[in-house]
């Protein structure tokens, strides 16, 4: 009977390898999106409209791209087209969002700023849940939790690059983080270009170091698990909305702790600078070109980087963690953790005491990247691997959408302009997450081994 080859740690080292990069224009666009999106002229509360249009793309995207990968082989391989074209359009995006006021004579350099947000976000989805799928097609069921985790910390790595990388060219390197108003300033212009060359860079080592296993072998492998070939079968688009319908229970359980997971993310991203500004440094709310507010900009990146840094050094643990007490139980602990992170960073007295709200961020923000992909994995038919992925990515979009459209009202009218209380939301989202884990149906608990 034909079975999955086992892989080495630094096989499956280079079969993540490109999250590096993906991860590292990710962070960049997460710290500093909210950022640039104020210098070009946005108000607080209109923060999270300007989100929106991202994960919006998302939601269409990913089941799209998730079943057209199922079906597809060409030279590239199965999934390997999929992430390496997303890389190439967000390394656009990363080139063209600081530097959106070179096109003020067609549109404001605002609107065109949101246009390349989405742009990035659209494509790094495009890219980000081809690779997850591509965890669960090569590796044996005893080595995914491996491979996802190995994920993460390659994540990790990219993110506490990608965050650090503007405070770096300004406090190392002695960049100017400061402009002219309505300018990026060219700490992060340059570190957006960076961003897009690591990406490129990165995710062309999976592509070139990885093989893929190609129909025949796919075909044996789904009769050896019970499952149709896909060949047999092609199937259609409109096939996604009956594959939703019937979706798997774990699946269906996993959406609300993902909802809420994801609500409290978005929260952080949008929410964070603009919060730490007025909270911690005493800033007023319309304060978006002072020295301090970039100041505050830049201590941002150090504190993302940060729960990115302890992220990558959880995941190594979370493999051992979950063999000894489970990945539910691990799961659940690791968003209270997190939780603890967000709501302490309303008492913190200053900005170097929100290094240990963020680590608590980072416990969470590790075992999200990769506890519910592998519980999920396990409970989806192989042939659908990747549209399932898709599918499971609307729980990760739905949140953050629900969040854009609300969010800024809330911080307008409920929280009086005050968006540390943002904040808080996301803490109690955290906990909620948390609370649902436990109704979570996780049939393929497997024994870890490296």
């Amino acid at each position: 009977m034909f079975e999955k080859r086992r892989l080495s740690f630094w096989q499956i080292w280079n079969l993540s390898f490109g999250f590096l990069g993906i991860q590292m224009g990710f962070a960049l666009q997460n710290a500093n999106a909210s950022r640039i999106l104020q210098i070009f002229g946005a108000d607080i509360h209109e923060l999270s409209w300007f989100w929106i249009v991202a994960p919006l793309t998302g939601l269409i995207v990913q089941p799209i791209v998730g079943h057209y990968s199922d079906r597809t082989w060409n030279r590239l391989g199965r999934r390997r087209p999929y992430f390496l074209t997303g890389a190439l359009l967000a390394s656009l995006g990363l080139v063209l969002m600081p530097n959106a006021d070179m096109f003020t004579a067609f549109m404001p350099a605002l609107w065109v700023g949101a246009g390349m947000l989405m742009i990035m976000d659209a494509s790094f989805n495009v890219a980000m849940e081809p690779f997850r799928a591509l965890i669960a097609d090569i590796l044996p069921s005893d080595q995914r939790t491996l491979g996802y985790s190995l994920q993460t910390v390659l994540i990790g790595i990219g993110a506490v690059v990608g965050s650090w990388l503007p405070y770096v060219l300004t406090n190392w390197i002695g960049l100017e983080n400061t402009a002219g108003v309505g300018e990026v300033p060219v700490n992060l212009l340059l570190s957006f270009v960076i961003g897009a060359i690591v990406l490129i860079t990165s995710v062309l080592v999976t592509v070139f170091t990885t093989k893929e296993y190609n129909p025949e072998e796919m075909a044996q492998l789904h009769q050896a698990e019970g499952a149709a070939n896909l060949e047999e079968s092609p199937g259609k688009l409109s096939d996604i909305f009956t594959d939703f319908q019937k979706m798997p229970r774990t699946m269906r359980q996993l959406s609300w702790v993902q909802f809420f997971s994801w609500f409290g993310l978005f929260g952080l991203w949008v929410f964070a600078l603009p919060a730490i500004a007025q909270h911690i440094y005493g800033l007023d709310p319309n304060d978006n070109q002072s020295m301090a507010y970039q100041n505050a900009g830049d201590w941002l990146g150090i504190l993302f980087g940060i729960y990115n840094g302890v992220s990558a050094i959880f995941a190594f643990f979370l493999p051992a963690i979950a063999k000894k007490v489970g990945r539910k139980k691990t799961h659940a602990i690791s968003l209270v953790i997190g939780a603890l992170g967000f709501l302490s960073i309303y008492i913190m007295p200053d900005e170097n005491w929100l290094i240990l709200s963020m680590i608590g961020i980072g416990v969470a923000w590790a075992s999200i990247l990769a506890m519910p992909y592998a519980i999920l994995a396990g409970s989806i038919p192989p042939q659908k691997m990747g549209v399932y992925m898709g599918i499971f990515n609307f729980f990760i979009v739905i949140p953050q959408i629900i969040n854009a459209l609300i969010g800024g009202p809330m911080v307008k009218y409920l929280y009086n302009e005050q968006p540390i209380f943002a904040l808080v939301t996301s803490g109690i989202s955290f906990l909620i997450a948390a609370l649902l884990v436990a109704r979570v149906d996780d049939k393929d608990d497997e024994v870890v081994t490296i």
